[in-house]
């Protein structure tokens, strides 16, 4: 009987074993619908609203055949992914509560974005509308890359056009004009007469080259009024960076500033680790002490231990990559901001709160109180073994952030103490004391009245883009590489 019942049992094992790979190969999913899985398990991973999105609930499908079903319905990943999102802002202007979450069709060009590489001209700007209700565009030139091609050409700071090529600027036409016209077009300049644009015969070509800016603009000393100010112009936290931020504020240090101005009314952001290094430069006597508190969704906080809570928390640094920071150990700093500032940047300024004074200068800031990590199509959604047969990754909100405090809510951006906004009657000269959201924050400093500008809020204009928009950078909070503390939860 035995070696009867052995080889019964035997048929038995190998009869379930080769159904069970059967069934295996019934529920793989099919090529054309691996890019749609992806979005969909990724999303159910690691998206912040997970449990708001329902259908990314954990038992929306009973099986992958079902699941299969869903994704079949969506030929665009696009716009699957629009669909998981907790009311994006493209389908929820009004009242969107994802107004950050993006996707790639090609992750190459994303890391390069991130570190802030682009085909770009060099010509940082806003477009604004020439007046409220009106379709037509006007833009601005905020500042010039160094080493580019516009860094060769007529054009600076303050300048204005209203057309592309001869072509009128509109709600309907700009992004045709400035992105899908070719790597070359020719700027029409204009002049602001108190209540309209006009044309003023210059006109400017330009030419995109592949361009990486260093975001330390202008670092220098202003001797005023018995104090010396260190002001730093940071345009983005991009990590490669980091060690010249040092060196940068290595150099103040040596000078003996006795106040700081930090400038980031044009930095939409960058990675948390940076912006973690530069709050520790400005500070240095608070090493070891929690700079920010990172929250994800409910599914993956439950599955981490003592010591992966830890690791959610950021620590001032007195060093990194084997350099001591060179920290200025200021208890007050000064902040210039505009609706241009955020996620990264507003970091810096939340997480310092808790610590010293911060006096904010200028606008409201966007309000990015949320961040991202990248998500590739791999067993564990980094990037080892991705998935060869497309180059799609997302950007989703995985996480929502705070201060020692425990203070995070700023949806709506972190509000000035003092309220100036950039006029395009006075837009001045960036680093030159004289120029109005600087000027005021050395009034502040030192004790003396900031220079007399018109404040006419009618010169406010409704805002429409900028380069940095379209060049691909948007307003990022990242960490630089899938948390450790998610090793053996994801998948």
């Amino acid at each position: 009987m035995k070696p009867i019942l052995k080889s019964i049992l035997l048929l038995f094992i190998l009869t379930f074993a080769l159904q069970s790979c059967e069934d295996e190969d019934d529920v793989r999913t099919p090529a054309k619908l691996q890019v749609n899985d992806f979005i969909w398990k990724g999303l159910n991973q690691v998206y912040l609203w997970q449990a708001d999105v329902p259908n990314l609930a954990d038992d929306r499908f009973s099986s992958q055949n079902e699941l299969n079903a869903y994704l079949s319905g969506y030929s665009d990943p696009e716009e699957l992914f629009q669909d998981l999102l907790n009311k994006p802002v493209s389908k929820y202007p009004s009242n969107a509560i994802d107004r950050f979450s993006w996707m790639v069709d090609d992750y190459t060009v994303l890391e390069q974005e991130l570190n802030g590489i682009t085909k770009n001209n060099g010509v940082d700007f806003k477009l604004t509308r020439v007046a409220e209700g009106s379709n037509d565009l006007v833009g601005y030139v905020r500042y010039i890359i160094p080493d580019s091609d516009a860094s060769g050409k007529d054009i600076k700071r303050g300048d204005l056009f209203t057309a592309v090529n001869g072509t009128k600027l509109t709600v309907s036409n700009y992004q045709s004009l400035l992105l899908s016209g070719g790597d070359t077009y020719t700027l029409n300049f204009a002049d602001y007469t108190g209540s309209a644009f006009v044309l003023n015969g210059k006109s400017v070509s330009l030419t995109k080259t592949t361009l990486e800016e260093n975001p330390i603009l202008i670092n220098k000393v202003i001797n005023s009024g018995g104090h010396k100010i260190g002001y730093l112009m940071y345009n983005g936290f991009y990590g490669d960076y980091d060690a010249r931020l040092n060196q940068a504020f290595g150099q103040l240090k040596a000078e003996g500033v006795t106040d700081f101005i930090l400038d980031l009314r044009y930095n939409g952001g960058g990675s948390v680790r940076s912006s973690t290094r530069l709050a520790s430069m400005i500070t240095g006597q608070f090493e070891g002490k929690i700079f920010s508190k990172r929250q994800y969704n409910f599914k993956l906080m439950a599955g981490m231990t003592s010591d992966d809570l830890e690791s959610l928390n950021e620590r001032f640094v007195a060093s990194f990559d084997g350099n001591t920071v060179n920290s200025l150990n200021m208890a007050t700093v000064y902040i210039i901001t505009t609706s241009n500032t955020a996620s990264a940047s507003e970091l810096v300024i939340n997480g310092l709160k808790p610590y010293v004074n911060v006096v904010q200068i200028g606008e409201t800031t966007i309000g990015k109180n949320v961040g991202s990590f990248t998500v590739y199509d791999s067993p564990t959604f980094t990037k080892t073994n991705v998935n060869p047969n497309h180059k799609y990754a997302m950007q989703p909100l995985v996480f929502k952030i705070s201060n020692a405090a425990d203070f995070g809510d700023y949806t709506q951006g972190l509000t000035p103490t003092y309220v100036q906004y950039e006029y395009v009657s006075s837009y001045g000269v960036l680093g030159d004391p004289s120029e109005p959201l600087l000027n005021l924050a050395i009034s502040k400093i030192t004790g003396s009245a900031a220079k007399k500008i018109q404040n006419d809020q009618s010169l406010v204009l409704p805002y429409i883009s900028d380069s940095k928009k379209l060049n691909g950078l948007r307003n990022e909070m990242y960490l630089e590489s899938t948390p450790k503390e998610f090793s053996g939860i994801l998948r």
